[in-house]
Protein backbone atom coordinates (compact mmCIF):
# COMPACT_ATOMS: atom_id res chain seq x y z
CA UNK A 1 0.00 0.00 0.00
CA UNK A 2 1.66 3.47 -0.71
CA UNK A 3 1.86 5.66 2.13
CA UNK A 4 0.30 8.72 1.82
CA UNK A 5 2.12 10.44 4.45
CA UNK A 6 5.48 9.88 2.62
CA UNK A 7 7.53 13.27 2.43
CA UNK A 8 8.19 15.27 -0.69
CA UNK A 9 11.86 15.99 0.38
CA UNK A 10 14.20 13.50 0.88
CA UNK A 11 17.86 14.69 1.76
CA UNK A 12 18.90 14.64 -2.35
CA UNK A 13 15.44 16.19 -3.18
CA UNK A 14 16.88 18.91 -0.88
CA UNK A 15 20.38 18.89 -2.17
CA UNK A 16 19.01 19.18 -5.56
CA UNK A 17 16.45 21.86 -5.10
CA UNK A 18 19.47 23.60 -3.33
CA UNK A 19 21.78 23.55 -6.06
CA UNK A 20 19.02 24.53 -8.78
CA UNK A 21 18.45 27.47 -6.61
CA UNK A 22 22.14 28.76 -6.68
CA UNK A 23 23.42 27.62 -10.11
CA UNK A 24 20.87 29.97 -11.49
CA UNK A 25 21.62 32.80 -14.22
CA UNK A 26 24.25 34.00 -11.81
CA UNK A 27 26.90 31.96 -12.36
CA UNK A 28 26.47 32.85 -16.07
CA UNK A 29 26.50 36.30 -15.52
CA UNK A 30 28.23 37.42 -11.87
CA UNK A 31 31.45 35.38 -13.53
CA UNK A 32 32.17 37.87 -16.31
CA UNK A 33 31.09 40.86 -13.62
CA UNK A 34 33.22 39.62 -10.65
CA UNK A 35 35.83 38.39 -13.11
CA UNK A 36 36.36 41.84 -14.50
CA UNK A 37 37.24 43.11 -10.66
CA UNK A 38 39.41 40.21 -9.34
CA UNK A 39 41.20 38.85 -12.55
CA UNK A 40 42.34 35.19 -12.60
CA UNK A 41 42.08 35.74 -8.73
CA UNK A 42 38.02 35.79 -8.68
CA UNK A 43 38.19 31.79 -7.79
CA UNK A 44 39.63 33.15 -4.50
CA UNK A 45 36.31 35.46 -4.29
CA UNK A 46 34.17 32.10 -4.85
CA UNK A 47 35.83 30.12 -2.18
CA UNK A 48 34.97 32.81 0.06
CA UNK A 49 31.82 33.59 -0.97
CA UNK A 50 31.04 29.81 -0.85
CA UNK A 51 32.26 29.84 2.96
CA UNK A 52 30.16 32.92 4.04
CA UNK A 53 27.17 30.59 2.45
CA UNK A 54 28.73 27.38 4.43
CA UNK A 55 28.03 29.78 7.65
CA UNK A 56 24.42 31.31 6.81
CA UNK A 57 24.01 27.93 5.88
CA UNK A 58 24.53 26.31 9.28
CA UNK A 59 22.43 29.03 11.13
CA UNK A 60 19.72 28.40 9.09
CA UNK A 61 20.18 25.14 9.22
CA UNK A 62 19.97 24.81 12.94
CA UNK A 63 16.74 27.32 13.00
CA UNK A 64 14.99 25.15 10.34
CA UNK A 65 15.58 21.84 12.43
CA UNK A 66 13.77 23.71 15.36
CA UNK A 67 11.10 25.23 13.65
CA UNK A 68 10.69 23.39 10.49
CA UNK A 69 8.23 25.73 8.60
CA UNK A 70 7.60 26.39 4.67
CA UNK A 71 7.90 30.01 5.85
CA UNK A 72 11.98 29.66 6.18
CA UNK A 73 13.28 32.73 7.15
CA UNK A 74 9.45 34.32 7.64
CA UNK A 75 9.37 31.99 10.45
CA UNK A 76 12.60 32.66 12.03
CA UNK A 77 11.87 36.38 12.18
CA UNK A 78 8.84 35.85 14.27
CA UNK A 79 10.32 33.37 16.32
CA UNK A 80 13.80 35.57 16.96
CA UNK A 81 12.23 38.58 17.33
CA UNK A 82 8.54 37.65 18.49
CA UNK A 83 4.63 38.86 16.73
CA UNK A 84 5.22 42.09 16.12
CA UNK A 85 5.42 44.98 13.24
CA UNK A 86 9.49 45.02 12.83
CA UNK A 87 9.03 41.27 11.95
CA UNK A 88 5.76 41.69 9.61
CA UNK A 89 7.81 44.43 8.15
CA UNK A 90 11.21 42.18 7.57
CA UNK A 91 8.98 39.37 6.30
CA UNK A 92 7.31 41.40 3.51
CA UNK A 93 10.53 43.28 2.70
CA UNK A 94 12.23 39.49 2.49
CA UNK A 95 9.17 38.85 0.44
CA UNK A 96 8.91 41.59 -2.24
CA UNK A 97 13.11 41.48 -2.64
CA UNK A 98 12.71 37.55 -3.63
CA UNK A 99 10.10 38.48 -5.76
CA UNK A 100 12.65 41.17 -7.54
CA UNK A 101 14.84 38.18 -8.00
CA UNK A 102 12.50 35.86 -9.68
CA UNK A 103 11.52 38.55 -11.93
CA UNK A 104 15.34 39.56 -12.97
CA UNK A 105 15.63 35.70 -13.05
CA UNK A 106 12.53 35.65 -15.60
CA UNK A 107 13.87 38.21 -17.42
CA UNK A 108 17.25 37.08 -18.06
CA UNK A 109 15.55 33.73 -19.45
CA UNK A 110 13.64 35.84 -21.69
CA UNK A 111 16.75 37.66 -23.26
CA UNK A 112 18.57 33.93 -23.53
CA UNK A 113 15.19 32.52 -25.32
CA UNK A 114 14.49 35.62 -27.51
CA UNK A 115 18.41 35.42 -28.47
CA UNK A 116 17.76 31.64 -29.40
CA UNK A 117 15.25 32.14 -31.84
CA UNK A 118 17.63 34.76 -33.97
CA UNK A 119 15.16 37.72 -33.48
CA UNK A 120 15.65 39.45 -30.66
CA UNK A 121 13.00 42.06 -29.31
CA UNK A 122 12.03 43.40 -25.78
CA UNK A 123 8.26 41.57 -27.27
CA UNK A 124 9.70 38.93 -27.67
CA UNK A 125 12.09 38.24 -24.25
CA UNK A 126 8.38 39.36 -22.08
CA UNK A 127 6.91 36.14 -23.95
CA UNK A 128 9.36 34.30 -23.06
CA UNK A 129 9.73 35.49 -19.47
CA UNK A 130 5.94 35.31 -19.11
CA UNK A 131 5.58 31.67 -20.68
CA UNK A 132 8.54 30.40 -18.44
CA UNK A 133 6.65 31.72 -15.45
CA UNK A 134 3.33 30.63 -16.32
CA UNK A 135 4.87 26.81 -16.56
CA UNK A 136 6.33 26.47 -13.37
CA UNK A 137 3.17 28.01 -11.55
CA UNK A 138 1.71 25.03 -12.84
CA UNK A 139 4.54 23.00 -12.03
CA UNK A 140 4.28 24.19 -8.58
CA UNK A 141 0.05 23.89 -8.18
CA UNK A 142 1.09 20.69 -9.25
CA UNK A 143 2.04 19.94 -5.61
CA UNK A 144 5.87 19.83 -3.65
CA UNK A 145 6.37 16.11 -4.80
CA UNK A 146 6.07 17.32 -8.71
CA UNK A 147 8.41 20.08 -7.80
CA UNK A 148 11.16 17.71 -6.67
CA UNK A 149 10.91 15.40 -9.64
CA UNK A 150 10.92 18.21 -12.01
CA UNK A 151 14.22 20.16 -10.05
CA UNK A 152 15.99 16.66 -10.06
CA UNK A 153 15.37 16.17 -13.62
CA UNK A 154 16.22 20.22 -14.50
CA UNK A 155 19.44 19.72 -12.20
CA UNK A 156 20.72 16.91 -13.74
CA UNK A 157 20.71 18.04 -17.32
CA UNK A 158 22.09 21.69 -16.31
CA UNK A 159 24.79 20.17 -14.43
CA UNK A 160 25.46 17.57 -16.70
CA UNK A 161 26.03 20.16 -19.39
CA UNK A 162 28.18 22.49 -17.01
CA UNK A 163 30.39 19.10 -15.90
CA UNK A 164 31.31 18.15 -19.13
CA UNK A 165 32.24 21.83 -20.58
CA UNK A 166 34.79 21.91 -17.23
CA UNK A 167 36.24 19.40 -18.04
CA UNK A 168 36.66 19.33 -21.54
CA UNK A 169 37.82 22.92 -21.50
CA UNK A 170 40.80 22.23 -18.92
CA UNK A 171 41.88 19.94 -21.52
CA UNK A 172 42.79 23.30 -23.08
CA UNK A 173 43.78 25.73 -20.54
CA UNK A 174 46.90 27.83 -21.23
CA UNK A 175 48.58 28.40 -17.99
CA UNK A 176 49.83 31.61 -18.37
CA UNK A 177 46.46 33.00 -18.27
CA UNK A 178 46.41 31.86 -14.67
CA UNK A 179 49.95 33.06 -14.07
CA UNK A 180 50.50 35.64 -10.76
CA UNK A 181 52.41 37.70 -12.47
CA UNK A 182 48.71 39.28 -14.21
CA UNK A 183 47.27 38.77 -11.40
CA UNK A 184 45.22 42.01 -9.99
CA UNK A 185 45.80 43.66 -7.08
CA UNK A 186 44.48 41.44 -3.58
CA UNK A 187 42.04 44.18 -2.70
CA UNK A 188 40.24 42.92 -5.76
CA UNK A 189 39.70 39.61 -4.47
CA UNK A 190 37.74 41.23 -1.20
CA UNK A 191 36.47 43.91 -3.68
CA UNK A 192 34.14 41.18 -5.04
CA UNK A 193 32.86 38.90 -2.64
CA UNK A 194 29.68 40.57 -2.50
CA UNK A 195 29.08 39.65 -5.85
CA UNK A 196 30.28 35.95 -5.78
CA UNK A 197 28.45 35.98 -2.49
CA UNK A 198 25.17 36.31 -4.48
CA UNK A 199 26.10 33.08 -6.62
CA UNK A 200 24.98 31.16 -3.76
CA UNK A 201 22.67 33.13 -2.00
CA UNK A 202 19.89 30.45 -3.45
CA UNK A 203 20.89 28.40 -0.24
CA UNK A 204 18.34 29.51 1.99
CA UNK A 205 15.54 27.77 -0.52
CA UNK A 206 16.58 24.56 1.37
CA UNK A 207 15.08 25.79 4.76
CA UNK A 208 11.01 25.83 2.73
CA UNK A 209 11.26 21.91 2.17
CA UNK A 210 11.10 21.28 6.46
CA UNK A 211 8.00 20.88 6.86
CA UNK A 212 8.03 18.51 4.08
CA UNK A 213 11.20 17.13 4.98
CA UNK A 214 11.53 13.85 7.19
CA UNK A 215 13.56 14.03 10.56
CA UNK A 216 14.73 17.85 9.44
CA UNK A 217 16.80 17.70 12.51
CA UNK A 218 19.32 15.48 10.99
CA UNK A 219 18.68 16.11 7.21
CA UNK A 220 18.51 19.79 6.58
CA UNK A 221 22.22 20.54 7.83
CA UNK A 222 23.01 17.83 5.65
CA UNK A 223 21.64 18.51 3.03
CA UNK A 224 22.71 21.95 3.48
CA UNK A 225 26.20 21.45 3.57
CA UNK A 226 25.95 18.89 0.31
CA UNK A 227 24.55 21.75 -1.69
CA UNK A 228 26.76 24.50 -0.34
CA UNK A 229 30.11 22.32 -0.82
CA UNK A 230 29.49 20.76 -4.06
CA UNK A 231 28.39 24.61 -5.58
CA UNK A 232 31.65 25.94 -4.47
CA UNK A 233 33.62 22.83 -6.16
CA UNK A 234 31.69 23.65 -9.40
CA UNK A 235 32.31 27.60 -9.45
CA UNK A 236 36.02 27.21 -8.76
CA UNK A 237 36.07 24.25 -11.63
CA UNK A 238 34.37 26.70 -14.33
CA UNK A 239 36.42 30.05 -13.16
CA UNK A 240 39.68 28.19 -13.73
CA UNK A 241 38.27 26.29 -17.45
CA UNK A 242 37.25 30.03 -18.13
CA UNK A 243 40.16 32.21 -17.37
CA UNK A 244 42.48 29.70 -18.51
CA UNK A 245 40.95 29.84 -21.97
CA UNK A 246 40.20 33.21 -22.05
CA UNK A 247 42.15 36.95 -21.82
CA UNK A 248 40.84 39.02 -19.12
CA UNK A 249 40.37 41.64 -22.40
CA UNK A 250 37.77 38.49 -23.85
CA UNK A 251 35.65 38.12 -20.01
CA UNK A 252 35.37 42.07 -20.12
CA UNK A 253 34.08 42.40 -23.64
CA UNK A 254 31.64 39.19 -23.16
CA UNK A 255 31.12 39.82 -19.63
CA UNK A 256 27.36 38.87 -19.55
CA UNK A 257 28.11 35.65 -21.61
CA UNK A 258 31.64 34.21 -20.54
CA UNK A 259 30.89 31.42 -19.80
CA UNK A 260 29.06 30.77 -23.32
CA UNK A 261 32.39 32.37 -25.00
CA UNK A 262 34.70 29.94 -23.35
CA UNK A 263 33.12 27.27 -25.10
CA UNK A 264 34.08 28.49 -28.34
CA UNK A 265 37.62 27.96 -28.79
CA UNK A 266 36.76 24.18 -28.05
CA UNK A 267 33.32 23.59 -29.55
CA UNK A 268 33.21 26.13 -31.93
CA UNK A 269 29.42 28.39 -32.42
CA UNK A 270 28.01 24.46 -31.25
CA UNK A 271 29.92 25.06 -28.17
CA UNK A 272 27.87 28.91 -27.48
CA UNK A 273 24.86 27.42 -28.87
CA UNK A 274 24.88 24.64 -26.09
CA UNK A 275 26.07 26.89 -23.04
CA UNK A 276 22.97 28.99 -23.93
CA UNK A 277 20.74 26.28 -23.83
CA UNK A 278 22.43 25.68 -20.31
CA UNK A 279 21.92 29.13 -19.32
CA UNK A 280 18.13 28.84 -20.30
CA UNK A 281 18.09 25.49 -18.23
CA UNK A 282 19.60 27.02 -15.41
CA UNK A 283 17.36 29.98 -15.29
CA UNK A 284 14.34 27.92 -15.50
CA UNK A 285 15.76 25.59 -12.71
CA UNK A 286 16.35 28.82 -10.50
CA UNK A 287 12.40 29.92 -11.06
CA UNK A 288 11.40 26.55 -10.08
CA UNK A 289 13.08 26.25 -6.92
CA UNK A 290 12.24 29.88 -5.68
CA UNK A 291 8.59 29.88 -6.88
CA UNK A 292 8.58 27.17 -4.45
CA UNK A 293 9.88 28.90 -1.89
CA UNK A 294 7.82 32.20 -2.40
CA UNK A 295 4.99 30.49 -2.51
CA UNK A 296 5.71 28.74 0.94
CA UNK A 297 6.76 32.25 2.22
CA UNK A 298 3.50 33.80 1.04
CA UNK A 299 1.04 30.68 2.31
CA UNK A 300 3.12 30.84 5.73
CA UNK A 301 2.47 35.17 5.98
CA UNK A 302 -0.99 34.47 5.44
CA UNK A 303 -1.53 31.93 8.01
CA UNK A 304 0.18 34.24 10.46
CA UNK A 305 -1.76 37.16 9.45
CA UNK A 306 1.03 38.74 7.32
CA UNK A 307 -0.95 38.81 4.36
CA UNK A 308 -4.62 38.84 3.01
CA UNK A 309 -6.13 35.52 3.24
CA UNK A 310 -6.45 35.13 -0.30
CA UNK A 311 -2.77 33.80 -0.12
CA UNK A 312 -3.82 30.99 2.11
CA UNK A 313 -6.35 29.29 -0.04
CA UNK A 314 -6.05 25.99 -1.41
CA UNK A 315 -6.01 25.44 -5.29
CA UNK A 316 -5.07 21.94 -6.60
CA UNK A 317 -2.08 20.80 -4.37
CA UNK A 318 -0.76 24.67 -3.61
CA UNK A 319 -1.84 28.08 -2.88
CA UNK A 320 -3.77 30.81 -4.54
CA UNK A 321 -0.96 33.04 -3.13
CA UNK A 322 1.47 31.04 -5.92
CA UNK A 323 -0.89 32.51 -8.84
CA UNK A 324 -1.41 36.28 -7.18
CA UNK A 325 2.93 36.13 -6.88
CA UNK A 326 2.76 35.10 -10.09
CA UNK A 327 0.38 37.81 -11.39
CA UNK A 328 2.63 40.51 -9.57
CA UNK A 329 6.23 38.79 -11.12
CA UNK A 330 4.72 39.08 -14.71
CA UNK A 331 3.78 43.09 -13.37
CA UNK A 332 7.21 43.65 -12.30
CA UNK A 333 8.34 42.00 -16.19
CA UNK A 334 6.09 44.04 -17.78
CA UNK A 335 6.58 47.65 -15.86
CA UNK A 336 9.29 47.59 -14.30
CA UNK A 337 13.08 48.80 -14.72
CA UNK A 338 14.15 45.60 -12.87
CA UNK A 339 18.50 46.09 -13.16
CA UNK A 340 18.50 48.70 -10.43
CA UNK A 341 16.21 47.30 -8.17
CA UNK A 342 17.05 43.63 -8.19
CA UNK A 343 20.09 45.41 -6.90
CA UNK A 344 18.69 47.05 -4.15
CA UNK A 345 16.59 43.98 -3.28
CA UNK A 346 19.63 41.73 -3.28
CA UNK A 347 21.26 43.70 -0.45
CA UNK A 348 17.62 43.92 1.41
CA UNK A 349 17.73 40.32 1.26
CA UNK A 350 21.06 40.20 2.79
CA UNK A 351 20.05 42.35 5.42
CA UNK A 352 17.55 40.24 6.40
CA UNK A 353 20.20 37.07 6.58
CA UNK A 354 22.10 39.09 8.98
CA UNK A 355 18.90 40.01 10.97
CA UNK A 356 18.20 36.39 10.94
CA UNK A 357 21.88 35.24 12.37
CA UNK A 358 21.53 38.02 15.16
CA UNK A 359 18.02 36.93 16.28
CA UNK A 360 19.61 33.38 16.26
CA UNK A 361 21.96 34.21 18.98
CA UNK A 362 19.45 34.71 21.71
CA UNK A 363 18.24 31.28 20.64
CA UNK A 364 20.97 28.81 20.52
CA UNK A 365 19.41 27.32 23.47
CA UNK A 366 16.79 26.23 21.85
CA UNK A 367 18.56 24.92 18.41
CA UNK A 368 21.98 23.63 20.11
CA UNK A 369 23.83 25.91 17.66
CA UNK A 370 27.44 27.30 18.45
CA UNK A 371 27.40 30.41 19.42
CA UNK A 372 30.71 31.28 18.01
CA UNK A 373 29.64 29.99 14.18
CA UNK A 374 25.96 32.26 14.50
CA UNK A 375 28.82 35.38 15.39
CA UNK A 376 30.88 34.75 12.53
CA UNK A 377 28.09 34.36 10.14
CA UNK A 378 26.84 38.07 11.63
CA UNK A 379 30.41 39.60 10.79
CA UNK A 380 30.95 38.19 7.55
CA UNK A 381 27.62 38.93 6.13
CA UNK A 382 28.14 42.68 7.81
CA UNK A 383 31.06 42.80 5.72
CA UNK A 384 29.36 41.19 2.55
CA UNK A 385 26.57 44.36 3.09
CA UNK A 386 29.45 46.64 2.88
CA UNK A 387 31.67 45.66 0.11
CA UNK A 388 27.76 45.32 -1.77
CA UNK A 389 27.17 48.37 -0.90
CA UNK A 390 30.26 49.97 -2.17
CA UNK A 391 30.08 47.97 -5.20
CA UNK A 392 26.14 48.81 -6.23
CA UNK A 393 26.70 52.12 -5.09
CA UNK A 394 29.19 52.88 -8.03
CA UNK A 395 26.21 52.21 -10.04
CA UNK A 396 23.44 53.44 -8.08
CA UNK A 397 24.45 56.49 -6.17
CA UNK A 398 21.86 56.96 -4.08
CA UNK A 399 21.48 53.39 -3.20
CA UNK A 400 21.56 53.73 0.53
CA UNK A 401 18.90 56.16 0.13
CA UNK A 402 16.80 53.80 -1.68
CA UNK A 403 16.60 50.81 0.65
CA UNK A 404 15.61 53.07 3.03
CA UNK A 405 12.89 54.18 1.23
CA UNK A 406 12.05 50.35 0.83
CA UNK A 407 12.24 49.82 4.29
CA UNK A 408 9.85 52.16 5.30
CA UNK A 409 7.63 51.08 2.71
CA UNK A 410 8.00 47.41 4.13
CA UNK A 411 6.75 49.32 7.39
CA UNK A 412 3.91 51.11 5.45
CA UNK A 413 2.26 47.95 3.93
CA UNK A 414 2.83 45.97 7.07
CA UNK A 415 0.81 49.05 9.17
CA UNK A 416 -1.82 48.54 6.38
CA UNK A 417 -2.22 44.83 6.11
CA UNK A 418 -2.57 45.00 9.39
CA UNK A 419 -5.40 47.19 10.07
CA UNK A 420 -7.08 45.55 6.53
CA UNK A 421 -7.10 42.00 7.46
CA UNK A 422 -7.34 42.38 11.36
CA UNK A 423 -5.83 39.32 11.71
CA UNK A 424 -3.85 38.10 14.66
CA UNK A 425 -0.23 36.87 14.01
CA UNK A 426 0.65 33.67 15.26
CA UNK A 427 3.94 31.88 15.72
CA UNK A 428 4.27 28.08 14.88
CA UNK A 429 5.31 25.19 17.28
CA UNK A 430 9.12 25.86 18.14
CA UNK A 431 9.83 22.35 17.78
CA UNK A 432 9.04 19.41 15.58
CA UNK A 433 7.11 17.13 18.20
CA UNK A 434 7.03 14.49 15.44
CA UNK A 435 10.84 14.24 15.44
CA UNK A 436 11.19 14.71 19.32
CA UNK A 437 9.23 11.60 19.93
CA UNK A 438 10.49 9.65 17.36
CA UNK A 439 14.08 10.36 18.79
CA UNK A 440 12.92 9.61 22.41
CA UNK A 441 11.48 6.28 21.36
CA UNK A 442 14.72 5.16 19.79
CA UNK A 443 16.59 6.54 22.54
CA UNK A 444 14.55 3.81 24.44
CA UNK A 445 15.04 1.14 22.38
CA UNK A 446 19.01 2.05 22.81
CA UNK A 447 18.39 1.40 26.38
CA UNK A 448 16.56 -1.16 26.52
CA UNK A 449 18.87 -3.09 24.16
CA UNK A 450 21.76 -2.13 26.20
CA UNK A 451 19.45 -3.58 29.34
CA UNK A 452 18.96 -6.65 27.45
CA UNK A 453 22.85 -7.20 26.57
CA UNK A 454 23.93 -6.35 30.29
CA UNK A 455 22.13 -8.92 31.41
Amino acid sequence: MKDTNKKAFGLWSAVFLGIGSMVGAGIFVLLGEAGAIGGNLVWISFLLGGFIALLSGYSFAKLASVYPSRGGLVEYLVQCYDEGIFSGSMSVLFYLSAMVAIAMVAKAFGTYGSMMTGHYSTFNANIWSIGVLLFFMIVNLSGSTLIARSENVIVVIKLSIIIIFTIAVSFYIKPELLSLKDAPPIINIFSCVGLTFFAYEGFRVITNTAEDMPNPSKTMLRAMFIAISFVIVLYIGVTFAVFGNLSLDQIIKAQDYALAEAAKPVFGEMGFTVMSIAALISTASSINANLYAVTNVTYDMAKNGELPEVYERNVWQSSEGLIVSTVILIIFVLFFKLDEIASIGAISILFIHALVHIGHLFKVKETGASKAIIILAVITIAVTIVLALEYTSKHIPNVGYAIAVGFVLAFLIEIVLRLATKRIVTKQSPTNIIDKLENIEKDLINKIKKVKDKS
